[in-house]
């Protein structure tokens, strides 16, 4: 008896996984991930101390504001291909590349985090990409996402110094 929960348990968190469609899992992995950087923007746009607040303050909504957008287009094309995309915080947390951040108020300590967080959402996508094989509407999101964040990149390492 023990094992037949056990057993529902593991069918439980395999839900959402398509072992048949590597793209739409690999798909789920950047919403996960993308969920996760969402959160992480939010806590640092809220907790940013310091001489550069008023301009970081505005720079990380503008960064969530786009993530939100980048987090919707992912589900909608998951389910343009036919399947489920992620959606609670357990799965988000389970499936994540991006580490949830906490606690940061500092401001090379945040913009650290936001070039962390956008080398891993880049790696994510060059892999969905290579996924796609020929699947026009995932490689011109990633094309586009990917050209975002390496410009995006360029200004925050800069910003580093």
């Amino acid at each position: 008896m023990g094992n037949k929960i056990k057993n529902k348990e593991k069918d439980k968190s395999k839900k959402h996984q398509t072992l048949a469609n590597p793209l739409v899992d690999k798909l789920n992995l950047t919403l996960a991930s993308y969920q996760v950087h969402y959160q992480n923007l939010r806590g640092i746009h809220w907790n940013i101390k310091g001489k550069n607040f008023f301009e970081l303050h505005v720079k990380f909504e503008e960064l969530y504001t786009d993530a939100q957008v980048k987090i919707d287009e992912i589900a909608e094309l998951i389910l343009t291909l036919g399947y489920q995309p992620l959606h609670t915080f357990s799965d988000y947390i389970e499936n994540s590349k991006v580490k949830p951040a906490k606690n940061i108020s500092k401001d090379s300590e945040a913009v650290e985090m936001i070039v962390a967080d956008l080398q891993t959402l880049v790696q994510i996508e060059k892999e969905v990409f290579e996924l796609a094989e020929g699947n026009i509407s995932v490689e011109d999101l990633m094309t586009q996402f990917i050209a975002f964040q390496e410009k995006t990149l360029w200004m925050y390492k800069a910003w580093l110094g």
